[in-house]
């Protein structure tokens, strides 16, 4: 995330502060090596204070570009994948350079790794645009993780709001999602008991806690 203190939310498309991104992620190689992790995020960073995001966002795009075939190189000597989260600007952060999942994809292209792919966080992606079921069959080849919460609380999938899980995690399993679902969200009460959600979702598949099947048994 960079300096934290000074304001800074990630660094890869900050302008001056490439040699800083480098050594953070080589720091979160060796964090991710040692745990068995094998995708990291990288974090794009917010649009300078005192600029207009329009005037520097050919310069961050450039430098974004620039370090995202550093990070996939590096990436690709780990067997690890590269992360990039679109965070919206509308309630979360107005200063994050990247806000959606459309230019998430036209960076991502032109960047050409295969090593590099999309976070795709459904909170985020339902402020900045709706359209999940278009978005999620559009973007599905670049998904590298899925992350949820309800919007606009940011609770529990089961808390009040706008999105249809049940219909989501269906519409995932139909376009064939095998990956993990992050629970990024601020539990209303106790983290265990705020995962009564998830419990209620496997009996209503049928399957018992852990996700396997009452039939396998």
């Amino acid at each position: 995330p960079g300096d934290q203190e000074a304001g800074e939310l990630g660094l890869a498309a900050v302008p001056g502060r490439q040699a800083a991104f480098r050594q953070a992620l080589e720091a979160a190689v060796h964090y991710a090596r040692a745990v068995g992790c094998p995708r990291i995020h990288v974090m794009a960073g917010r649009v300078p204070l005192g600029t207009d995001r329009a005037a520097v966002a050919g310069e961050m795009e450039t430098t974004f570009i620039e370090n995202l075939r550093y990070t996939a190189d590096l990436l690709s000597q780990e067997d690890m994948i590269g992360l990039l989260e679109p965070i919206n600007s509308r309630i979360t952060d107005p200063r994050y350079y990247l806000n959606t999942p459309h230019q998430a994809a036209a960076i991502l292209e032109k960047v050409g790794r295969p090593n590099l792919k999309l976070q795709l966080d459904l909170f985020h992606c339902q402020i900045m645009d709706g359209n999940l079921s278009r978005n999620l069959e559009t973007y599905f080849p670049l998904i590298g993780h899925i992350q949820i919460a309800q919007v606009p609380g940011r609770h529990e999938p089961d808390s009040p709001g706008e999105l249809n899980f049940l219909y989501l995690f269906e519409l995932l399993e139909s376009l064939g999602y095998t990956g993990y679902v992050g629970c990024e969200y601020a539990p209303k009460g106790d983290t265990l008991e705020g995962l009564g959600w998830l419990r209620s979702y496997w009996e209503s598949r049928g399957l018992q806690h852990g996700g396997t099947s009452k039939a396998a048994k």
